[in-house]
């Protein structure tokens, strides 16, 4: 389990596969556990793809205090430069793009091309859940202890209720893997704050490097029209809807997400 230290921590990552670079940076207390097998598998025939855990989550160091997006943008220039990589494509998730927004803001010269998945600018200009699912979702995280039946009702936010219905053992591993490294409710809170403070919006113009927004159409938790947001103020922003998907395309069509990146790519 190789780890590098960083910015005064070990962060966690794995390499899969040869060929250009291509970091993949996670969401919310995701870990590398939430990139499926599949995808992984058919994008390591094309690249070195890395993956890892942000600081506080899986396998990666806690050292407790304050998390900030730029902090983990940090972390991630940390890690390429401890193995070496000197420009690499970046693709980030959900709070994970705003992440790879900053890299791309902060360190132009490490992007060749990015691309912001279910993602949002931050600030009052990004646009967020309903006032019912804030709520709820308010709800879930405020309890102090993750369990399983919250883990699983946190799932009917980001995926469809369709996918959940008919892929009812696909899910049960899901929330198996999300507890074998399970995010404490300390980081969860913290990188929840790092990203309600994150606010790129005037900053989107400035993005120099080539830029993919994959978003899809059902995502209650970042509405479809954060994409439109950045394919107005990003310089030749490209769009990619997903009409049936909500906030975890990459799970529900990985076939169709990875020709989308290869093409990208070209």
């Amino acid at each position: 389990m190789p780890k590098v230290k960083t910015n005064g921590i070990d962060i966690y990552y794995e390499i899969h596969g040869e060929g250009f670079p291509l970091i993949m940076i996670q969401g919310l207390s995701e870990n590398v556990y939430w990139w499926d097998p599949p995808l992984i598998n058919e994008l390591s025939k094309n690249f070195k793809t890395i993956l890892l855990d942000n600081r506080g989550v899986g396998r990666s160091d806690n050292p407790g205090g304050e998390i900030s997006i730029e902090l983990m943008a940090k972390d991630t220039i940390g890690l390429m430069d401890a193995i070496k990589i000197k420009r690499a494509y970046i693709i980030g998730h959900s709070m994970g793009g705003k992440t790879a927004m900053e890299i791309a803001l902060s360190h132009p010269e490490r992007v060749e091309k990015l691309i912001l998945y279910s993602a949002n600018c931050g600030g009052p200009n990004s646009i967020g859940p309903s006032r019912e699912r804030t709520i709820e979702l308010l709800e879930i995280l405020s309890e102090q202890t993750h369990t399983r039946d919250l883990v699983e009702e946190v799932m009917f936010h980001i995926f469809t209720e369709e996918f959940i219905t008919q892929n009812p053992e696909f899910m049960k591993k899901k929330v198996d893997d999300i507890f074998i490294v399970l995010t404490s409710p300390y980081t969860f809170g913290h990188q929840i704050m790092a990203s309600s403070q994150y606010n790129s919006f005037d900053k989107l113009k400035k993005i120099s490097v080539p830029t993919l927004i994959i978003h899809g159409r059902k995502d209650i938790i970042t509405p479809p029209e954060n994409a439109e947001i950045f394919v107005k103020n990003i310089p030749g922003a490209k769009l990619k809807y997903f009409d049936n998907n909500a906030h975890m395309i990459h799970t529900q069509e990985p076939e169709i997400f990875v020709k989308i990146l290869l093409d990208f790519f070209k």
